[in-house]
């Protein structure tokens, strides 16, 4: 589904990722994590075809479905307006939605429990809502591989929780590959397969999530001491920092 080759991307004539190689199968997630500036916005736009790279190869098999991490419409549309956008790629240049595009994009908006803000002004939505919508919008599509940047940032947990269940409902029932960045190692460890952590522009570990995803190496990706803890009686475990306190400026990255 993913196949990238020495990729080396460039960005206001600076070069932002060299030489990163990337192998995702159909049907699998993968979880993009690294600090901020790192370039996981940049390796986005660049699987999605905004950004073209400067060298290496890169192949994606299959219609790809986006969502973005913020958005606001230019005009007053409404939230179902918003969703059955995505239905644009089988409509053709002059088609108009049918009755077929209405129901499949309002059983997405049902599957995240959003179909009551239907008639709503999409910009009149809190940034969370805003969020579910384009997300709807994306699943409309039909897409084959959903790439998200950051889907559950202005989500609170409950939603967080619906979201990264529909993510892993959608691969494990429909096949569907997924791609999501994220500040979250605990997103991570839910539903990715795959992780991919980006230390810096040119150093990187990518591979299956049980391999990569450690405290050790989480350290080394933030800068900061990250430790393992493990949830009695439930077989769930989770990673978090330990803030240090000292007052030292760390670089952002």
């Amino acid at each position: 589904m993913i196949e990238a080759s020495n990729l080396t991307v460039e960005r206001g004539g600076r070069t932002i990722l060299q030489d990163y190689s990337i192998t995702l199968d159909r049907g699998r997630t993968l979880a993009v994590l690294g600090a901020n500036g790192v370039g996981k916005t940049t390796l986005i736009s660049t699987l999605i075809g905004v950004l073209k790279p400067r060298s290496g190869r890169l192949r994606i098999g299959g219609q790809v479905g986006f969502v973005p991490q913020l958005f606001e419409a230019p005009f007053s549309y409404s939230a179902l307006d918003i969703a059955l956008m995505g239905r644009a790629r089988h409509l053709g240049l002059f088609g108009a939605p049918g009755r077929r595009d209405y129901e499949i994009t309002r059983h997405y908006l049902g599957l995240l429990g959003i179909h009551h803000l239907e008639p709503q002004a999409f910009n009149s939505l809190s940034g969370g809502q805003r969020q579910l919508v384009m997300i709807a919008q994306a699943l409309a599509s039909e897409c084959e591989l959903l790439v998200l940047d950051e889907p559950c940032a202005a989500l609170d947990y409950k939603n967080q929780d619906k979201v990264l269940g529909l993510l892993e409902h959608l691969r494990q029932a429909h096949g569907m590959t997924i791609v999501f960045s994220t500040h979250m190692p605990q997103h991570a460890v839910e539903i990715a397969s795959d992780v991919l952590l980006m230390t810096s522009g040119s150093s990187y570990i990518c591979g299956p999530a049980a391999n990569a995803l450690s405290a050790e190496n989480l350290t080394v990706l933030y800068d900061l001491p990250i430790a393992r803890a493990d949830f009695a009686g439930v077989g769930k475990h989770t990673y978090a920092p330990l803030f240090r306190h000292d007052g030292a400026h760390h670089d952002a990255g």
